[in-house]
C-alpha cells in the first residue's frame, strides 16, 4: 500500500515534468521560426547569467525544503511557521539575484557585444525573484507528499510562456522587441505559476494546527539544511559552464571545429543522454518525503528499503532508456537532427552510443541525491559531486588532446560513474552516531534524531532510563488526580 502511494506520486509528477518539457521543446521549435537567427541568439544569450543566479537562488530548494516539511511533520509539528521563515530567507534570496541581474546587464550586454541584449536581461530579471518562491512552494507540497500542485503549476508556467511568447514572437517578427517581449513572457509565466500555488496554499486543507506542536525554525537552521543540497545541485550545471571554454581550447583542431564538436557533444549527445534522468524527475521529488519521514521516525532500515525501491525503479525505466539510445542512435540522430553533415552525423551516433550508459548512472545519481537528501545527508552528495567533476576534469586533460570528442565523453562516462558509487555507498553505508543529547527525541520518548534530523539508533540504556522517567510521571500524575 505504501509502495501504492509512492508511486501514485511518482506518476503525478513524472508526468507534469514529462508534458512541462514537451511543451517547452515544441516552444522552442516554434520560437526560432518567428524569431530568426539573430533574435534566437539574443533570446539564448540571456540565460546562461539567468541560470547562474537561479542556481544560488533556488536551486535545490524543492527537494531540501520538503525533507525539512516531512521531518516535521512526521515529529508532529505544525508546519506553516516554517514555511513563512523560508518564503521571506529565500524571497530576499530571490530579490538580491533580480537585482544583480539588472545591474549586470548593461555590463553583461557590453560584454557581449549587443547593446540590444540590455532590455532582453531587463524583461527576464524579475524571474529570479518568482522563481526562488515558487521553488519553496513546490517544496512545501512535496513535503507533504502532494505531487499535484508542483506538477500542476510546471504545465501551466509552460503553458502560459508558450502562448505569451509565441503571440509577441508573431506580432512583432523581425524586431527585437519581439525576443524582449518573449521573455518577458517567461516573468509572466512565473508569475501565474506563484498564484496558482498560492490559491492551492490557501485551499490546502491539512490536520488543525491544535493537533501540532508550534516549533519555530530558525532561519540559521533552514539554511544548514538547504545549503548542502544548493551546492550539490549547483556544482555538475557549474562544472558544464566551465566545460563550455575548456573543451573548445583542448580539442586538437582548428577554432571553428572545436566549436563545431563541443556542440555536437553538449547540445547533442549530453542533451539525448539527460532525457531518461527527465523521466525519472518524478522518483526523486517523492523520494525525498518518503526517505524523510521514515528517518524522522527513527527507522533507518526502512529508509534504506525505500531509498533501494526508487534505485531499483529508476534503474528499470533507466535501462530501457540506455539500450533504446545505443541501438536506436542512427535513427534518433537523422529524426532530430536531419539537417546535420555525414560527418557530423557520424560523430554524433559515436557519441550518443558511448554517453548511453550515462543514461543509467545519470538518473541513479538524481534518485540517490534526493534519497541522501531526505537521509539528512546531502553533503555528501556534493562531496561526491565534486570528486566526480575534479576527476573529470584531470581526465579531460589527459584524454581530450588525443581523443577529441570522444575523450571527453570517456571523461564525462567514468564522472558519472564516479558520482553514483559515491552515493550509492553513502547511502547504504550504516549511520554512526553519538547518543549523549538527551534532549532530541519525540513525545514517545522511543526515536531519536540527530540536529540535521537524520535517524540516530537508540541504546539499551536510553530505552530503560525512558520507561523509568515515563513510570514515574505516570505514578505523579496519579497520584495529582488523588
Amino acid at each position: 500500500m505504501k509502495h501504492a502511494a509512492f508511486l501514485k506520486n511518482v506518476a503525478v509528477i513524472s508526468a507534469g515534468g514529462i508534458i512541462a518539457k514537451a511543451i517547452g521543446a515544441l516552444y522552442r521549435i516554434a520560437l526560432v521560426g518567428h524569431l530568426g537567427g539573430y533574435g534566437m541568439g539574443l533570446y539564448q544569450m540571456t540565460y546562461p547569467l539567468f541560470c547562474f543566479l537561479l542556481t544560488f537562488s533556488s536551486a535545490g530548494i524543492p527537494s531540501a525544503f520538503s525533507r525539512i516539511v516531512a521531518n516535521e511533520t512526521a515529529r508532529g509539528r505544525h508546519t506553516r511557521s516554517t514555511l513563512k521563515t523560508t518564503l521571506l530567507l529565500f524571497a530576499a534570496a530571490g530579490l538580491g539575484g533580480a537585482m544583480l541581474m539588472g545591474l549586470f546587464a548593461p555590463v553583461m550586454s557590453a560584454m557581449q557585444g549587443d547593446e540590444n541584449l540590455f532590455a532582453c536581461y531587463l524583461a527576464l530579471a524579475p524571474s529570479v525573484f518568482f522563481v526562488a518562491i515558487i521553488a519553496v512552494l513546490r517544496g512545501y507540497f512535496q513535503g507533504g507528499s502532494d505531487m499535484a500542485p508542483t506538477a500542476l503549476s510546471e504545465v501551466v508556467e509552460q503553458l502560459v510562456k508558450a502562448s505569451l511568447g509565441l503571440f509577441f514572437a508573431s506580432r512583432y517578427a523581425g524586431s527585437v522587441r519581439a525576443v524582449v517581449y518573449a521573455l518577458g513572457a517567461v516573468t509572466v509565466s512565473e508569475i501565474v505559476a506563484l498564484v496558482f500555488l498560492l490559491v492551492r496554499l490557501q485551499r490546502e486543507k491539512r490536520a488543525a494546527p491544535a493537533l501540532f506542536s508550534v516549533h519555530k525554525t530558525k532561519s540559521t537552521d533552514i539554511l544548514k539544511n538547504v545549503l548542502p543540497v544548493m551546492i550539490a545541485a549547483a556544482i555538475l550545471p557549474l562544472s558544464q559552464t566551465a566545460d563550455s571554454v575548456l573543451l573548445v581550447r583542448l580539442l586538437p583542431c582548428e577554432r571553428s571545429r572545436a566549436v563545431s564538436l563541443y556542440g555536437l557533444f553538449a547540445g547533442g549527445a549530453i542533451s539525448l543522454v539527460n532525457l531518461p534522468a527527465t523521466a525519472c524527475y518524478g522518483l526523486a521529488a517523492a523520494t525525498v518525503p518518503a526517505v524523510s519521514a521514515r528517518c524522522a521516525r527513527g527507522d533507518e532500515e526502512g529508509a534504506k528499503k525505500s531509498a533501494l525501491f526508487s534505485l531499483v525503479i529508476t534503474f528499470a525505466l533507466s535501462l530501457c532508456c540506455t539500450l533504446g539510445l545505443f541501438v536506436l542512435a542512427k535513427f534518433v540522430v537523422s529524426l532530430l537532427y536531419p539537417s546535420l553533415g555525414t560527418e557530423d552525423a557520424r560523430t554524433l551516433v559515436s557519441l550518443v552510443r558511448m554517453l548511453a550508459v550515462s543514461a543509467v548512472t545519470v538518473s541513479g545519481i538524481d534518485t540517490l541525491a534526493a534519497c541522501l537528501t531526505g537521509m539528512g545527508r546531502a553533503n555528501k552528495a556534493a562531496l561526491s559531486m565534486l570528486i566526480a567533476v575534479v576527476c573529470k576534469t584531470a581526465l579531460q586533460f589527459a584524454l581530450v588532446p588525443v581523443f577529441s570528442a570522444t575523450g571527453a565523453a570517456i571523461a564525462a562516462n567514468v564522472c558519472y560513474m564516479i558520482a553514483f558509487s559515491l552515493d550509492l555507498f553513502y547511502t547504504v553505508r550504516k549511520t554512526k552516531r553519538k547518543h549523549h543529547d538527551n534532549g532530541n527525541r519525540t513525545g514517545n520518548g522511543k526515536r531519536r534524531f540527530d540536529e540535521e534530523g537524520a535517524c540516530r539508533p537508540e541504546t539499551g540504556g536510553t530505552r530503560i532510563r525512558e520507561k523509568f522517567v515515563a513510570r514515574i510521571r505516570r505514578f505523579e500524575r496519579g497520584r495529582n488526580k488523588l
